[in-house]
């Protein structure tokens, strides 16, 4: 499984993530390329290069954006830009994923419903090209899972359109809570982490240290000059997937609670991170019926599932149970169909795929879109998946 690791010792912010993925091999036309899939070239100019950063070289990647030509956006207005473009699903899925949690959090801290939200920094087309960028040299270099260090934090004021505000600034403080995200204190008096870079990272990433054998190394460029290189590394490799993966089972019995809550319980739970959620019918003592709420999740989201059941639940208390699994390498490939193109995900065996299974979100979309039976897409779907696997392409 191919893996890229984030030392985010000196911050994050959306240039420095794309000069990390520009210095570890993204073609800097082929981006280009993708980004003009947007359809709003007016708006920006975009700067590719390279510079020093104290001793160590790196990447460095600036947005000039057109303010005249430069419309205030609203979540939806951006979320329509990226669904009409002709970017791949795995590109789109992702990018709108870290709108959403820009969009959350930038709701939580002025008080709005997204609907209303007006991004001001976070919307502005530097934002939108970071964004969608992330999203598109990830599936460029192939990387299937994206790991993070801790993130510096550091102290004083910063200025934006709301004026001054404290650092970290409002909305980043909230994209960290909400995702849990491990933090370490900063001497720096300057803002370290930006929301664009913490929204990238809340949406993709998993705050641990994988065990991988390293292959490559991008360094990409941050704005300031600080007392030391301020560069964020992104350190590509692979990791085995044969290799156990530490997870953590958290179990309830539950026979007191109206059955209509255990859906919205298992969708709170899948946004919030879970791994898988399902129920088991039991019989607990006295021969009571009840159900059995299992609940498979990273080590480091136990405590934010927990806290959701306790809520959400009737129950008075949960188990906890070390538990590991063996994962299967995977890799992400488009078919096309007569419905149009639909992204699947194929199942590998020591490199080899020998098992194809449609995106069921985008075969909806196609069944809603041509008003056609959604297995009649999946089906044609997993024979284009099937073909590919038999082509050994």
């Amino acid at each position: 499984m191919k893996v890229a690791y984030i030392d985010c010792f000196s911050g994050i912010s959306g240039d420095m993530f794309m000069g990390a993925l520009l210095d570890a091999g993204l073609e800097s036309q082929y981006l280009i390329q993708e980004i003009g899939k947007l359809k709003f070239q007016e708006e920006y100019d975009i700067r590719i290069g390279e510079t020093k950063k104290g001793a160590i070289r790196a990447a460095s990647f600036d947005v000039i954006h057109h303010e005249e030509h430069s419309p205030h956006r609203h979540p939806a207005d951006i979320f329509k830009m990226i669904q009409d473009s002709t970017l791949s699903e795995r590109v789109k899925h992702a990018s709108i994923e870290i709108f959403k949690v820009l969009a959350e959090a930038e709701a939580k801290v002025h008080g709005e419903s997204i609907e209303h939200v007006h991004f001001h920094e976070v919307g502005a087309v530097d934002s939108i090209i970071d964004i969608v960028g992330a999203a598109i040299g990830i599936e460029y270099l192939g990387i299937e899972k994206l790991f993070a260090s801790a993130l510096p934090v550091g102290s004083g004021q910063v200025k934006t359109q709301h004026g001054w505000l404290p650092l970290p600034a409002p909305a980043t403080l909230e994209i960290m809570t909400r995702a849990n995200m491990p933090i370490f204190q900063s001497s720096a008096t300057v803002e370290l982490v930006t929301p664009t870079g913490a929204a990238i990272l809340a949406a993709l990433a998993s705050f641990e240290r994988p065990n991988m054998r390293v292959n490559k190394v991008g360094i990409g460029a941050g704005k300031r000059d600080l007392e030391w290189p301020n560069v964020l590394r992104m350190i590509l490799g692979e990791m085995d997937s044969a290799d156990k993966k530490s997870l953590v089972m958290i179990e309830t019995n539950i026979d007191d609670m109206n059955p209509q809550i255990f859906g919205y319980v298992m969708e709170r739970l899948f946004a919030a991170g879970a791994l898988d959620v399902f129920y088991t019918p039991i019989y607990m003592k006295k021969n009571r019926p009840a159900t059995q709420l299992s609940v498979i999740a990273k080590s480091e989201d136990e405590h934010s599932l927990t806290q959701i059941i306790i809520g959400e639940t009737s129950t008075l208390g949960v188990r906890v149970s070390p538990i590991y699994r063996h994962e299967s390498n995977r890799d992400f490939r488009t078919v096309s169909t007569v419905f149009g193109d639909v992204p699947v995900k194929l199942k590998l065996v020591n490199g080899q795929p020998v098992q194809a299974a449609p995106e069921y979100d985008a075969c909806v979309r196609i069944a809603v879109d041509k008003n056609v039976p959604l297995m009649q897409v999946y089906h044609i779907a997993l024979e284009a998946g099937n073909r590919l696997i038999q082509s050994g392409n």
